[in-house]
């Protein structure tokens, strides 16, 4: 940046500043030949995946029914259990199982929360790991 200094003379001040002006217009020229010029992009990627058919599905893993009645009457598919006892000894068969199978808890909507609360953690204390909720869909 250059400073002015005043003459003594009445003589117009020499500018000595570089105009900018045209150098920004050839850069924007520039720029828009460029845009112009570049091919337009697609953004896709070719690949070749294999082509291979997926495994079978594997077996779907036993499912013990267990339901719970108004009263907190306990059935293991179907057929009535006792409370206690009965529930851990079945529950110790499963969870020893290699491939445990799921167990699906079925209450019904006037079961007692105890019954329910009793059968999730016999579960739990021998280790059945397979457990849900049943029949709470609206």
């Amino acid at each position: 940046m250059a400073m002015n200094i005043p003459s003594g003379n009445d003589e117009p001040d020499v500018l000595v500043d570089i105009n900018t002006t045209p150098l920004i217009d050839v850069m924007l020229v520039l720029l828009i030949m460029l845009i112009i010029t570049i091919p337009i992009q697609m953004h896709a990627v070719k690949m070749n995946l294999p082509v291979d058919s997926p495994p079978p599905p594997a077996a779907p893993p036993p499912v013990v029914q267990i339901d719970i009645g108004p009263s907190g009457a306990l059935q293991w598919n179907g057929a009535p259990l006792a409370a206690g006892a009965d529930l851990e000894h079945h529950m110790a068969e499963v969870a020893a199982q290699p491939d445990q199978p799921e167990i699906h808890l079925s209450p019904d909507k006037a079961a007692p929360y105890s019954a329910v609360a009793q059968v999730m953690a016999a579960a739990q204390r021998e280790g059945a790991t397979k457990i849900g909720l049943v029949g709470n869909e609206p």
